[in-house]
C-alpha cells in the first residue's frame, strides 16, 4: 500500500523551523550587538583604563639619600651606584634552588649570598624583587645579559648603595641603614607619608640614619613606562623626578673623633666633647666601635655572632645608654650647691682625720690619716672625700636632687639620637616609687653620705656628665646638646640650624661659679691631674674621678693587680678649656681604667692638645694586652647596701673613699 506525503504540511513545518532558527540567530546577533554597545559605550572608559594600565606601568623612582658630613665637610655617609642581580620568587618557574644553581654558573654566588637571600625572603613578600648578589662586575653583567632569556623572574637592576667611607669611625653616631623588614613595612604603612616609601628597599636602622630618616630619605618620584606583553619596559612616557634627601652637617669634628678613638686603643669606655656656647657635640666616642658597612646589605652570621656575643659589647652606645656613678667628678657640683644654698663658704674649713663617722658606720677617705685642714679649694684640688661626706649629710638628698636636676643629671638631654637613657638622680620621692615594699621605700640618712662623692644610687650617662660640665663652663646657660648642626635642603641647599638658641638658664651667682672654676683649674695645675697637664700650653679646668665596680671585703686593701680586669674601678675625668673662655667641655669614662688621672686624663689631654693647639699625638708602641696605665692601691671596705637604721653599707662596715 502506497503512503502519500502531505507536501503542504511538510513545507509548513519546514518554514516554522526555519523561522525559529532565524529568530534564534536574530536574538543571538541582538545579544552580541547589545554586548558590543555595552562594552563600547557604557563600559568604554573602564576597560580603556585597564588596557592602558596593561600597557603603561607606573614605576616609583627612589630618591638619592642625603649625605652626612662632619662640621668641616668630610663625608661620613654617601651613595654610589652599582648593579645587582635580583630574583622575584613569584615569577620563578620550577625549583628556586635549581635556578640559583644555574645562575651560579654565570655569576659568583657564595653560600653567604644564599643565606642572606633566604633570610630576606622570610622577611619580605614573595612578589618583591630581592637581590641574590650585589655589586656585580661588568663581566658578570655581560655574562648574565647574554643568557637572560633562560631566567624569567631574574633581572639586573642599577641601584644606589650606602657607604660609610671611614668604616668604624663614629659608627655609634652615624648608625647604618638596612633592608626594609616586615616590621619596618608595617611601621611605614602606619605613617602619614607611607606613599613616599613606594619602591624603597632600605631604611635607617640605627644612629642618625634612623633619627633623621625622613629628612635623609627625600621625595619619591614616578615614571610612566610603556611595557610589552611580556612585561618588559619599552619606553618612558612621562617622568616626575625624585627630590633628593636633605644633607646633614654634623657638629662632629671627625679628626678629633679619630684621635680620641685611637687614644682609647683596645680599652672600653665613652667620651663626649661639647662646645659649651652652642651645645655642638665635637666628639662622640663609644668604644669599642663596629663597621656599619657590614649591615647595609644584611650582616652575615659570623660577623653578627662576633659583634653580638663579644664580651666588650661593641654594639652598645655607651654615651647614650651606659649608666655609671660619676665618682669624684661630682664634687665640683656638690661644692657649688653648698655655696648657692648657703651651707659653706669658700674659706670655711673642716678637719679631715681620714674618715667620717655616721651612726655606727665609718666612711673612709682615700688618704690614710686624712688631708688635715681642708677648705673648699683644697677639697676639690686634693679630692677630699671626708669634706663631701659631711657636706652631703648637711645638704640632704632632696636638696642635692633639686640642685643637680637643672644641670641635666638624671635627665634626658634630648639629643638627636633615639634610645637615650635617663640615668638616676636619687631622691626620697624616687625611692618611694621605685620600690614596692614599705621598708624599701624609706630613705635612710646613711644613704645620703655616699652621694657626696658620686657613689651610692647616683648613676648617670657620660652624655649627662658632659652636658653638666658644659653648663658649668657656660656659667649656667644651658644649650641642648646635638649632633646635627645644620640641615641642608637637597634641592635648594638652604640651610637650617637645629639649635638656634639657649634652652634655659640656671640661676647661679657668678662669684660662686668662679670659685668652682678656680678650684678646677687648681686640679690641673697642682692637683690630681697636674702631672698630665704640665706645660700644656693652655689653662684647663678639670676633675678626676674613680668609680667602684664591685664591693671589696672589709679591711682589705684594693690592689688593681690582684683584681680581675673587668672588676677594676672605672676611670673618669671631666674638663673644659681654655678656663677663662671655654671652647670645649669633656667628660670621659674608661671602664676598669682605675685612677682617673692614670687612664682618663691622658686621653682628654690628647683631645685638648689637638682641638686647641692642632697638636697630634705621637704614636707609640704599647705592649700587647696592656689595657690599663697604672695599678693603684688604696684602702677599701665592703660597700653593701642594707635597709638597717642608718641605711647604706651594713652597720660596722667601712665605706671606701674615691682615690683621685
Amino acid at each position: 500500500m502506497t503512503e502519500f506525503k502531505n507536501t503542504e504540511r511538510e513545507l509548513h513545518f519546514f518554514r516554522l523551523r526555519l523561522s525559529a532558527v532565524g529568530l534564534f540567530v536574530f536574538i543571538c546577533f541582538g545579544l552580541l550587538l547589545a554586548r558590543f554597545l555595552w562594552l563600547q559605550g557604557y563600559k568604554y572608559k573602564d576597560y580603556a583604563a585597564q588596557a592602558e594600565d596593561n600597557r603603561i606601568s607606573v614605576v616609583p623612582v627612589v630618591p638619592n639619600r642625603g649625605l652626612i658630613v662632619d662640621r668641616n665637610g668630610v663625608v661620613l655617609a654617601r651613595n654610589f651606584s652599582a648593579y645587582t642581580l635580583e630574583i622575584t620568587p613569584s615569577k620563578i618557574k620550577g625549583e628556586l634552588d635549581a635556578v640559583i644553581d644555574e645562575l651560579a654558573t654565570l655569576v659568583d654566588i657564595q653560600l653567604k649570598d644564599r643565606k642572606r637571600f633566604r633570610r630576606q625572603m622570610e622577611e619580605s613578600k614573595n612578589f618583591e624583587s630581592l637581590p641574590i648578589r650585589t655589586r656585580l662586575t661588568d663581566e658578570e653583567v655581560a655574562r648574565f645579559t647574554a643568557q637572560r632569556y633562560r631566567f624569567p623572574g631574574v633581572d639586573i637592576q642599577a641601584r644606589l648603595f650606602r657607604q660609610y667611607p671611614l668604616g668604624s669611625v663614629a659608627s655609634h653616631v652615624i648608625g647604618y641603614i638596612g633592608r626594609v623588614s616586615q616590621k619596618d613595612a608595617e611601621n611605614i604603612d602606619e605613617m602619614e607619608d607611607s606613599a613616599n616609601y613606594s619602591g624603597t628597599d632600605y631604611i635607617g636602622k640605627e644612629g642618625l640614619e634612623k633619627s633623621y630618616e625622613k629628612k635623609l630619605h627625600g621625595t619619591t618620584g614616578y615614571e610612566e613606562v610603556e611595557v610589552s606583553a611580556g612585561g618588559r619596559a619599552v619606553r618612558t612616557l612621562a617622568r616626575t623626578p625624585a627630590s633628593p634627601g636633605h644633607n646633614l652637617i654634623l657638629s662632629i669634628d671627625i679628626e678629633l673623633q679619630k684621635i680620641i678613638e685611637q687614644a682609647f686603643g683596645e680599652r672600653r669606655g665613652a667620651l663626649i666633647a661639647i662646645e659649651p656656647a652652642t651645645g655642638d657635640i665635637l666628639a662622640y666616642v663609644s668604644m669599642p666601635t663596629f663597621d656599619p658597612n657590614l649591615f647595609v646589605e644584611g650582616i652575615d652570621q659570623q660577623s653578627w655572632d662576633e659583634l653580638n656575643t663579644s664580651i666588650d659589647k661593641p654594639l652598645v652606645n655607651r654615651p647614650l645608654s651606659g649608666s655609671y656613678p660619676p665618682g669624684s667628678t661630682y664634687k665640683p657640683f656638690m661644692a657649688l650647691a653648698a655655696l648657692e644654698l648657703g651651707k659653706r663658704t669658700p674659706a670655711m674649713a673642716i678637719h679631715d682625720p681620714g674618715f667620717f663617722i655616721f651612726g655606727n658606720h665609718r666612711f673612709r677617705d682615700d688618704k690614710e690619716g686624712g688631708h688635715g685642714t681642708v677648705d673648699m679649694y683644697r677639697s676639690i684640688v686634693q679630692s677630699c672625700d671626708t669634706y663631701y661626706y659631711m657636706l652631703a649629710n648637711d645638704l640632704g638628698v632632696d636638696a642635692i636632687h633639686d640642685f643637680m636636676k637643672p644641670f641635666g643629671f638624671g635627665q634626658k638631654t634630648g639629643i638627636d639620637l633615639e634610645h637615650e637613657r635617663a640615668g638616676l638622680l636619687p631622691s626620697t620621692e624616687w625611692k618611694r616609687t621605685a620600690y614596692k615594699k614599705p621598708e624599701q621605700q624609706k630613705w635612710y640618712a646613711g644613704e645620703t653620705i655616699s652621694l657626696g662623692i658620686g657613689q651610692g644610687y647616683n648613676s648617670f650617662t657620660p652624655l649627662q656628665m658632659a652636658h653638666a660640665v658644659a653648663n658649668l663652663a657656660n656659667n649656667g646657660v644651658v644649650m641642648k646638646p646635638h649632633l646635627v648642626k645644620i640641615i641642608e635642603d637637597g634641592v635648594t641647599h638652604e640651610r637650617t640650624q637645629t639649635v638656634p638658641k639657649e634652652s634655659y638658664r640656671i640661676n647661679l651667682k657668678q662669684q660662686n661659679i668662679d670659685v668652682i672654676k678656680q678650684a678646677m683649674v687648681g686640679v690641673a695645675k697642682e692637683g690630681t691631674s697636674s702631672r698630665i697637664f704640665l706645660n700644656a700650653g693652655y689653662v684647663s679646668a678639670g676633675k678626676t674621678g674613680t668609680a667602684q665596680v664591685i664591693a671589696i671585703k672589709k679591711d682589705e686593701k684594693y690592689n688593681a693587680k690582684n683584681v680581675a680586669e673587668r672588676h677594676r674601678d672605672h676611670s673618669l675625668y671631666t674638663a673644659f678649656a681654655p678656663a677663662d673662655n671655654p671652647r670645649i667641655a669633656i667628660a670621659i669614662i674608661v671602664e676598669n681604667g682605675g685612677f682617673g688621672a692614670a687612664a682618663a686624663a691622658p686621653i682628654v689631654k690628647q683631645a685638648l692638645d689637638y682641638y686647641l693647639l692642632g697638636k697630634r699625638p705621637e704614636i707609640k708602641d704599647k705592649p700587647a694586652g696592656d689595657k690599663t696605665d697604672a695599678a693603684n692601691t688604696r684602702p677599701v671596705a665592703e660597700l653593701k647596701a642594707d635597709e638597717e637604721s642608718v641605711g647604706g653599707p651594713k652597720a660596722g662596715a667601712e665605706t671606701q673613699g674615691n682615690q683621685d
